[in-house]
C-alpha cells in the first residue's frame, strides 16, 4: 500500500537480529501499540471484574447481562458446558471487538486494519478448533474425518479446513479496513474547512459516521467472527449431528 496516503504506518524492523533486511522482519509500529492498549485495557476490565460484581449498580449489570449473552450463545450451540471453551470464545470477542473500536480513542487506530492481526487470529481459532476436535474424537478419528465420505475427497476436505481461516481472516479485515477508510476520507474532506465541520456536526454526519464504523461495524465483525468460530468449534467438537 506504498503511496496511499491514507494509509500511514511507521514499520520497527528486527532483522539485524537475524543478520538480514528482508521485508519479513518488519513490524508495524501502530499494531503493536495498539495492540498493547487493548491488552492494557482488557487487564483493567479484569482487575475490576471483582470489584464491579460485589457492588449493586450499572456496571454489575453489563458484566452479568454480557456473561447471560455469551452463556446464552454458547448453550444454543453445545450440548455440554466446558469452561475452558466458553472462555475461548468469550476472550475472542472482547479482544475483537476493542480491537475495532479503539479508534473511538483520540490517536489510536485499530489493529483489525492489518492483516497480519486478523489472519493470526483465524489461525488461533482454526488450531484450537483442531485440537479441541482431537481431544473430542480422537487423533484417528480426526485423521479419518479428511477422507470422508470417499479417500479421493482428502484434497478438497483439507482445502475446505484451511479455508475457513482464509474466510473468517479477510473478512474482519476487508470491513474493519474499508470502514477505516472511508472515515479517514471522511475526516479529510473537511479538515481545514470550518463551514464543512460545522455542517457536520450539526447535521449529525460526524456522529453517524464515529457510531456507525466506530461502533456498529466493530461489533457487527466481532460477533460474525465469534459466531463463525464458535459454529466451526462445535462441528469439530460435536460433529454435524450434535452428538
Amino acid at each position: 500500500m506504498n503511496g496511499l496516503e491514507l494509509i500511514t504506518d511507521k514499520q520497527w524492523s528486527v532483522g539485524y537480529l537475524f543478520n538480514s533486511q528482508h521485508p519479513f522482519f518488519n513490524i508495524s509500529a501502530h499494531t503493536v501499540i495498539n495492540t498493547w492498549i487493548v491488552l492494557g485495557i482488557i487487564l483493567l476490565l479484569a482487575l475490576s471484574t471483582r470489584w464491579a460484581l460485589e457492588r449493586n449498580g450499572i456496571i454489575r449489570y453489563i458484566y452479568l447481562s454480557f456473561t447471560r449473552f455469551f452463556l446464552d450463545l454458547y448453550n444454543q450451540s453445545f450440548t455440554s458446558f466446558s469452561m475452558t471453551h466458553f472462555c475461548f470464545i468469550a476472550s475472542i470477542f472482547v479482544f475483537i471487538l476493542l480491537c475495532n473500536i479503539i479508534s473511538i480513542i483520540p490517536w489510536a487506530e485499530e489493529p483489525t486494519t492489518d492483516l497480519n492481526t486478523t489472519l493470526s487470529l483465524g489461525i488461533i481459532a482454526f488450531i484450537y478448533t483442531q485440537i479441541a476436535g482431537i481431544k473430542a474424537e480422537g487423533l484417528w478419528a480426526y485423521i479419518k474425518s479428511y477422507f470422508s465420505p470417499f479417500f479421493i475427497m482428502m484434497p478438497l476436505n483439507l482445502v475446505g479446513k484451511l479455508a475457513s481461516v482464509i474466510s473468517i481472516s479477510f473478512r474482519l479485515f476487508g470491513n474493519i479496513f474499508g470502514g477505516a477508510i472511508i472515515s479517514k476520507l471522511w475526516t479529510g474532506f473537511i479538515s481545514g474547512s470550518l463551514l464543512l465541520e460545522l455542517v457536520g456536526v450539526l447535521s449529525g454526519i460526524n456522529l453517524i459516521i464515529v457510531v456507525f464504523f466506530g461502533l456498529f461495524e466493530g461489533f457487527l465483525q466481532a460477533f460474525v467472527f465469534t459466531m463463525l468460530t464458535l459454529t466451526y468449534l462445535s462441528l469439530a467438537v460435536q460433529g454435524e449431528g450434535g452428538h
